[in-house]
């Protein structure tokens, strides 16, 4: 039996009725003081990414390793590393996966 081809289709694709709320900045990224160590670490270790093999020296973005929701210091030199944007963004949506399956 042959394929219909000019009949319209009955269903369409609905709009999606809830946005993502907009992501609201937290005040301790705009803090003095993490301004402040974030500006010496880039200085003692230079502005580049820390992950091996990546030379990337753009856009580059201080880290906790232990996130400060999983109990990580807000500001512990140790638990900074510099990431360019791509492995923040690998980074950040490994650990959300993680909190998602409950293994914080």
């Amino acid at each position: 039996m042959g394929r219909l081809k000019s009949a319209p289709p009955r269903l369409r694709a609905l709009e999606p009725r809830l946005r993502p709320a907009p992501k609201i900045p937290d005040p301790f990224y705009q803090s003095k003081e993490w301004r402040s160590l974030v500006a010496s670490i880039k200085r003692e270790r230079g502005s580049r990414c820390q992950r091996h093999g990546c030379v990337s020296v753009e856009r580059i973005i201080a880290d906790h390793i232990v996130e400060r929701k999983d109990g990580g210091a807000d500001l512990e030199r140790s638990n900074i590393e510099l990431l360019c944007f791509t492995h923040h963004q690998q980074k950040t949506a490994a650990a959300r996966r993680r909190r998602a399956r409950g293994q914080a």
